[in-house]
C-alpha cells in the first residue's frame, strides 16, 4: 500500500469514528483561542503604549516648565516673587520626576536625569526657604542656577527632538517594553544624535550640586537604602508566607504573581486560613524577599494582654525578624487589636523616616500584619549633622505658654523627600498636647504636630 493509499484509508478510519468532526471542532476551537488571544495581546499592547505616550510628553511638558522657571528665578529681584519662582521650579520638577519614572526604561539608563530633576526639585526649595526668610541669594547660588538652567536647556531640547523621533515612529515603546535594557541599547543605536543615549551623555558629567541645608545625597539615589539582598522567586516568596503566617494555619495560598508597578516590585499572594472566617493578604518583595505588606483580619473576642506586653510583643517581633533598634511612637488600638509605629533609634536620634507598623492581637499577641515601606525605602546608618543649635537655643524660639513634657533629638521626613535633623519637644498648653520640631542646625521652627491621646490611642495630626 503505498503512501496515497494509506492517507485515504486513515481519512476512511476517521469518518467511520467520527474522529474527523472532532479534530475539526478542536481545530476551530483552538484558532479561536489564538485569536482571542492576539486580540487581547493586541489592546494591552496599545494601552500600554498609550500610558507611556502620555506619561513621555507629560515629562517634556513639565521640563519646559522647569526651564521657564529657572530662567525667571535668575531675573527676580524680590524675595517674595523669587519665593514663588523657585517654589514652581520645585514642584514641576517634581512632577517632571514623577513621569520619568512611568517610562518603561530601566533606572540605570536614566540614572543621571533622575539625578538632575531630583537635585534641581530639592535646590530649588532650599533657595525658595531663603527667600521665604529674607536671605538673599549669594553669588554661588545664583551661579548654581545658571548651571541648572543650561543643563534644563539642554535636557528641553533634546526632549524635543527626542518627541520628534517618536512621533516618526523611529522609537517603539512596544519593543522596549518586550526586550528591556537590551533592546534599549540596540535601539538608541539606530536613533539620530538627540535620542535617548544622547540624553545621558548631556548629563554624564552632572554630578549634582554641594550646597547648604538639610537636604542629603541619599535623597537623589532611586535604590531603595532597606532593600538589601539577592533578588527571590516566586518559591522562595511562598515559603516566606508559610513562615510568616505558620503552615499550620494555612489552607491554601493563592499566587497573585508579581507587581512590578508599585515603589517595591513584589510577589503578592492571597491566603486562605484555616478555621477562621478571616483570610489573609502578603506581599515579598522581589529584591532581598522582604515582608513589603501583611494583613490579616481575625475577630478578637477579648483583649488578655496590655499595651505595654503588646509592645514588647512587637519589638521582639521586630528584633527576630532583623529590625533591631526600634522604638515605639504612637498607636491605635480598634476591636482588640493594637496598631503600633515603630521608628528606628540610631544614637538615642529617632529616625522617622525608618518607619514600621506591627498590628497585634490583644487576645493572644499574634501579629496580625506589618508594613514595612518606609523603612524598605530609606533605612541606613546616617551621617548624622552635627547640632549646631543647643537644646537651650532651641527652647528659646518656641511659644513660652508650652509646658515641656520631653525633648529628644529626631529626622523627621518632609513632605519633599528630605530629610530633617530636629530637636523634638513634646509638651501642652491649656491641655492640648503638641510636638513641636526646631531645626537643630537653623533654628528654624519646621513643624507641629498635635498629638490626640483618645480612648482608642495616641495619634498625631
Amino acid at each position: 500500500m503505498n503512501l496515497k493509499e494509506k492517507l485515504i484509508d486513515w481519512k476512511e478510519r476517521l469518518k467511520d469514528r467520527h474522529m474527523l468532526s472532532v479534530i475539526v471542532v478542536l481545530g476551530a476551537i483552538i484558532i479561536g483561542l489564538g485569536v482571542f488571544t492576539y486580540k487581547k495581546q493586541r489592546d494591552y499592547r496599545q494601552a500600554s503604549n498609550n500610558a507611556y505616550n502620555m506619561a513621555f510628553f507629560e515629562l517634556v511638558d513639565y521640563v519646559q516648565n522647569v526651564e521657564t522657571y529657572l530662567a525667571k528665578s535668575l531675573i527676580s529681584t524680590t524675595p517674595e516673587h523669587g519665593a514663588e519662582t523657585l517654589t514652581h521650579v520645585w514642584r514641576e520638577a517634581d512632577l517632571a520626576q514623577t513621569y520619568l519614572s512611568q517610562l518603561p526604561i530601566g533606572s540605570g539608563e536614566l540614572s543621571n536625569t533622575a539625578k538632575f530633576l531630583n537635585q534641581v526639585s530639592d535646590y530649588s526649595y532650599s533657595l525658595s526657604r531663603k527667600n521665604i526668610y529674607n536671605e538673599g541669594l549669594t553669588q554661588e547660588d545664583l551661579n548654581n542656577l545658571t548651571s541648572l538652567h543650561d543643563y534644563s536647556v539642554e535636557l528641553k531640547n533634546t526632549l524635543i527632538q527626542l518627541s520628534a523621533d517618536m512621533n516618526d515612529g523611529r522609537i517603539s515603546w512596544d519593543e522596549l517594553t518586550k526586550k528591556g535594557t537590551r533592546a534599549f541599547a540596540q535601539q538608541v543605536s539606530n536613533l539620530s544624535q538627540d535620542s535617548f543615549s544622547n540624553l545621558e551623555e548631556n548629563f554624564h558629567e552632572y554630578s549634582g550640586l554641594i550646597y547648604d541645608g538639610a537636604f542629603s545625597e541619599h535623597m537623589t539615589n532611586p535604590e531603595r537604602k532597606g532593600l538589601t539582598g539577592d533578588d527571590i522567586d516566586e518559591e522562595k516568596a511562598n515559603e516566606i508566607v508559610k513562615e510568616f503566617f505558620g503552615q499550620e494555619k494555612i489552607e491554601e495560598i493563592i499566587s497573585n504573581g508579581l507587581s512590578e508597578n508599585g515603589n517595591i516590585p513584589s510577589f503578592d499572594f492571597y491566603v486562605k486560613v484555616k478555621e477562621e472566617d478571616g483570610n489573609a493578604s502578603i506581599s515579598i518583595s522581589k529584591k532581598g524577599g522582604h515582608i513589603v505588606f501583611a494583613n490579616y483580619n481575625r475577630d478578637v473576642e477579648a483583649e488578655s494582654i496590655s499595651i505595654e506586653e503588646a509592645n514588647k510583643i512587637g519589638k521582639d517581633f521586630l528584633n527576630k525578624k532583623g529590625f533591631p533598634n526600634m522604638k515605639e511612637t504612637y498607636y491605635l488600638k480598634q476591636q482588640g487589636i493594637l496598631t503600633i509605629n515603630y521608628a528606628y533609634l540610631q544614637n538615642d536620634v529617632t529616625v522617622y523616616p525608618d518607619l514600621i507598623k506591627l498590628k497585634i492581637a490583644l487576645d493572644n499577641g499574634e501579629v496580625l500584619g506589618m508594613e514595612t515601606t518606609g523603612y524598605l525605602n530609606s533605612h541606613e546608618e546616617r551621617n548624622l549633622p552635627d547640632v549646631k543649635i543647643s537644646k537651650e537655643q532651641a527652647k528659646k524660639t518656641i511659644n513660652k505658654n508650652l509646658e515641656i513634657e520631653s525633648e529628644s533629638l529626631a529626622i523627621i521626613p518632609t513632605e519633599f523627600q528630605t530629610e530633617l535633623l530636629c530637636w523634638e519637644f513634646k509638651g501642652s498648653v491649656d491641655g492640648t498636647q503638641f510636638l513641636v520640631y526646631i531645626n537643630a542646625e537653623t533654628g528654624r521652627e519646621e513643624d507641629i504636630l498635635v498629638i490626640q491621646d483618645t480612648p482608642d490611642g495616641i495619634l498625631t495630626m
